[in-house]
């Protein structure tokens, strides 16, 4: 099994501000899951680190496995932004995430499921 966790997850994770967010991070970190992430996450988290985070932030992309965007990524992303932009607001970065949670056969763990309307996503 695996997880890919969403930017929102990843930013709760580094900056250890909700309690039952980080004890369900220990436990998934402590389990035989596969954790991994999107390198549109990785833009996410960059873009909005405050000079502190560097060092936490770097320290837990490196304990992470990071899914590739190549091109059946963006085909399928493609696929998802003409299905779901118009009615459900999806845009390019959530579709991107989608993807890769799909094509890497990983549940997504996010707070905002509202942005994966995708019937075959499947959520931790």
């Amino acid at each position: 099994m695996s997880v890919l966790v969403d930017s929102d997850i990843l930013i709760e994770a580094s900056r250890g501000t909700d309690a039952d967010l980080v004890s369900r991070w220990t436990e998934l970190s402590r389990s035989d899951v596969a954790i991994l992430y999107s390198p549109v996450s990785a833009a996410e988290l960059w873009a909005g680190a405050r000079p502190a985070e560097s060092d936490s932030i770097d320290a837990l992309f490196r304990a992470l496995i990071c899914v590739p965007i190549d091109e059946e990524t963006g085909r399928r992303a493609g696929d998802y932004l003409r299905r779901y932009r118009k009615g459900h607001g999806v845009e390019l970065g959530d579709a991107l995430i989608a993807a890769g949670a799909v094509l890497n056969g990983a549940m997504l763990w996010t707070r905002n499921r509202k942005h994966y309307p995708m019937k075959e996503l499947a959520f931790f």
